[in-house]
């Protein structure tokens, strides 16, 4: 089996709305798998600085559901495990791709 040390750089998928891409515009950024990817990132952003929130406003005495707080804590977690799963699956197919001979 013939080990390549160089690999040729994958060309991104053309946009489906005909708009013509930017050069400064990441690959990763411009594909369906970015954009799962992307999507995943931003969604735990936003659930961490909602618990950080709740964590505040019960902290200060200004929530008044306590379980609201659970609640965005649950959010989080489970947007991390999306992500880390999301991960895991990525690593896995890349794997699989590494121990194709060509």
């Amino acid at each position: 089996m013939e080990r390549l040390d160089k690999l040729a750089p994958l060309n991104p998928l053309k946009p489906l709305s005909g708009e013509k891409k930017t050069q400064d515009a990441h690959p990763l950024e411009e594909s369906v798998f970015g954009a799962v990817f992307r999507s995943a990132i931003d969604n735990v952003k936003e659930t961490d600085a909602e618990k950080v929130e709740a964590q505040y406003l019960l902290a200060t005495g200004q929530l008044d559901n306590p379980s609201a707080l659970m609640i965005a804590a649950s959010k989080n977690q489970i947007a991390v495990d999306l992500l880390i799963q999301l991960r895991n699956k990525a690593l896995d197919v890349y794997s699989e791709l590494t121990r194709i001979s060509l």
